[in-house]
């Protein structure tokens, strides 16, 4: 795949000289995520391929263009995952998008996010240098944190060229439990079990309902099926996929804030209806009449922050805007690897 790397840095250079933005795009799956598009496409697709994996050591090598889909059928003919669960939203999906997005799935409260999946990473910068981060295995920590830094980055920082992560081994038992709970109770609940040493997976209330997902073995997950009580969900795997890739019906709306609070913060008076997640972590919310600053101000104080995730109109800034320390380290970091700005501009801040 040298050619490809050429050909992106022949493209990186030449719009570094002039000046000229460039838009990364893999499976354009997550265009509305994030600031307005800017930018001639640099499409990814081309540089595709599973470099390198060796189920015993549970890591994966993988080019940026390689479709998520693709990875996954690799993994689960090993009985293997991706713990983190990442959301598509449509085939096209590919990796470098997942880990630039950051995005995680209902398994992140209890397996971890992207970035504690990601051993290391190849990136392009602003002057088409090919850069190498961290390694194959998270005792190699040399530049760890760079890579790190990566996931969620919306890539400002530069062209995710390929990336190394940690995977790991598929449950081999899951079950759905349903109980009927109002938000204060189910909060409660969730909390109550999140401090218990329960085989807890994922957490979902909406609409009076909380539902949970236990994994591991046989008899882990049948001894808390028997403790929380409940009732079993027949079509379990396919309510979870639906949060994951938010096909669920809940997520058919124009504007969605996403919410990121304590696990234990109380429930929040904002009006819309919510659907929360991560055992309070992650709360979504849908009000369309809301202000954002509003929003932001009553997240703030409860100790979180809210992304403005879907919307048409997204003047009020998509990402909740970082306080000043954090914004000269963000300047002083892009300035550091895209000195002339031409990655992703206006996408994250």
């Amino acid at each position: 795949m040298a050619d490809t790397i050429e050909f992106f840095r022949d493209r990186i250079q030449a719009a570094t000289a002039a000046g000229t933005p460039l838009r990364i795009v893999g499976g354009a799956s997550k265009d509305w995520y994030g600031g307005p598009l800017q930018g001639e496409p640099l499409d990814t697709r081309g540089h595709s391929g599973i470099v390198d994996y060796e189920p015993t050591e549970l890591v994966v090598t993988v080019r940026c263009g390689t479709p998520l889909a693709q990875l996954e059928a690799q993994l689960r003919e090993h009985r293997q995952m991706l713990a983190f669960e990442p959301p598509r939203f449509g085939a096209a999906s590919t990796i470098g998008g997942v880990v630039a997005s950051g995005l995680s799935g209902p398994r992140r409260a209890t397996a971890g996010a992207v970035r504690d999946f990601l051993l290391g990473a190849q990136l392009l910068n602003g002057k088409g240098e090919l850069l190498n981060f961290g390694g194959q295995v998270m005792k190699n920590v040399a530049g760890y944190d760079v890579s790190r830094l990566l996931a969620g980055s919306m890539g400002v920082l530069g062209l995710i060229t390929q990336v190394s992560l940690k995977v790991l081994p598929l449950p081999l038992v899951e079950t759905t439990l349903r109980f009927e709970l109002d938000e204060i109770a189910a909060l409660a609940r969730m909390n109550d079990w999140g401090g218990q040493p329960l085989p807890l997976s994922a957490t979902c209330w909406h609409d009076g309902v909380l539902t949970v997902r236990l994994s591991g073995a046989e008899p882990a997950v049948a001894a808390a099926t028997r403790k929380l009580g409940g009732a079993e969900v027949a079509d379990g795997p396919a309510f979870w996929t639906s949060l994951r890739d938010q096909t669920h019906a809940f997520f058919d709306t124009d504007t969605l804030w996403r919410l990121a609070l304590p696990p234990a913060a109380s429930a929040l008076i904002l009006g819309g209806t919510q659907l929360i997640e991560w055992g309070g972590g992650q709360r979504w919310l849908k009000a369309p009449r809301a202000g954002a600053a509003d929003i932001r101000r009553t997240v703030a104080a409860a100790g979180g922050h809210a992304t403005l995730y879907r919307a048409v109109d997204k003047r009020a800034g998509a990402f909740h805007h970082p306080s000043a320390a954090i914004l000269r380290i963000h300047e002083r970091l892009q300035g550091a690897f895209d000195p002339a700005g031409i990655f992703n501009r206006g996408r994250l801040y």
